[in-house]
């Protein structure tokens, strides 16, 4: 029984995480649509989101994905996001 109540425990974690990520990237998406920015949202991987970024736009883009992402849902803990930069998705990393 403990097995399952711990199981049910991860999977509301889970797909809350999932549901703040899917908020957050909505909210992006419609910012970086009313800027007219060029910057592009490509994918997510689990708990992390890939962009394309146009390089003069960058430290635009990072305040904006960070406050999106921060402001997604509101709990009792801090939600806190770190950014990684690279060419690819492992050297962001």
């Amino acid at each position: 029984m403990e097995y399952l109540v711990d199981t049910f425990k991860i999977a509301l974690i889970q797909g809350s995480a999932a549901d703040i990520i899917k908020i957050a990237m909505i909210n992006i998406h419609k910012k970086l649509k009313e800027g007219n920015y060029k910057t592009k949202m490509l994918l997510q991987v689990h708990d992390e989101l890939v962009f394309d970024v146009y390089k003069p736009e960058l430290e635009q883009i990072k305040t904006l994905i960070k406050t999106e992402m921060e402001s997604a849902y509101t709990l009792a803990v801090p939600l806190d996001v770190d950014l990684g930069l690279g060419n690819n998705w492992l050297e962001a990393h």
